[in-house]
């Protein structure tokens, strides 16, 4: 399974990433599957240093603030009016129940269920999908809307992205014997003292160490404002292994 960081910018897009997306990529029945956890804004035009987004075999929405989801309004455009429109399949988009009607508003203005160009697939609380390879496990986690993270697993290797959150009981079975975890990390110790929306570096260490057997931690989903090296300090005083963290392109093969 490969692993393409396309944005991984906090909140928004900064001056060097777009905000939430990533490409996972794995080899089966003779050609390789591409899904992208997240869609958020600016990531759309990296994406297509990568691929056509139009082929993508599902989007994997984490919840539907601007900075994860808002770029599937560009994706629809490309699918509608694009090159090949018409012979192409409905994209696979799965998401919160109401991901199309949130859809609607943002590009018509008003909701709307009527989206053909996307094939939507309503998440909840241990929802489990097949994606060709990808074997994708959702859990609620805990944040101001309804928000989800992930457990992809392809070719016998393990992805776990929590999305945004802070700490709560739904990263355990998440993160447990993940071969990698992508996790919030856009809170700061001793700056925000406000709880229940996403984890600090340290949280995130914690959280890893408590559901055992994680092998590789990656932060992500800091805000441009961030210094990535105090993040990386607060989650190397608790976690015993290196602490990475995501950078645009970044490409990691599992």
């Amino acid at each position: 399974m490969r692993l393409t960081v396309i944005g991984c910018s906090g909140s928004f897009p900064g001056p060097y990433s777009p905000a939430s997306c990533y490409l996972l990529q794995a080899e089966h029945e003779g050609r390789i599957w591409s899904i992208v956890l997240d869609l958020g804004n600016g990531s759309l035009g990296v994406l297509q240093r990568h691929i056509d987004p139009t082929t993508l075999d599902a989007v994997v929405l984490s919840h539907l603030h601007a900075d994860h989801f808002l770029d599937l309004c560009g994706l629809y455009v490309m699918a509608k009016y694009g090159p090949g429109a018409r012979e192409r399949s409905p994209i696979r988009v799965l998401g919160p129940a109401d991901t199309p009607q949130r859809v609607g508003l943002a590009y018509y203005g008003h909701p709307t269920d009527e989206v053909p160009e996307f094939d939507f697939d309503a998440v909840v609380d241990s929802s489990r999908f097949q994606i060709g390879p990808f074997v994708v496990s959702a859990r609620r986690v805990n944040h101001p809307v309804e928000a989800y993270g992930y457990r992809i697993e392809a070719n016998g290797r393990v992805i776990t992205f929590t999305g945004d959150t802070d700490t709560c009981a739904a990263l355990m079975p998440l993160m447990r014997g993940a071969d990698l975890v992508l996790a919030d990390s856009a809170f700061v110790d001793g700056r925000d003292p406000e709880r229940d929306i996403h984890m600090t570096g340290s949280r995130v260490a914690q959280a890893a160490l408590d559901a055992g057997f994680v092998k590789r931690l990656m932060l992500t989903h800091l805000p441009a404002w961030n210094d990535v090296e105090v993040c990386r300090a607060q989650a190397a005083a608790v976690w015993p292994g290196e602490v990475e963290v995501a950078t645009p392109e970044l490409v990691v093969e599992l």
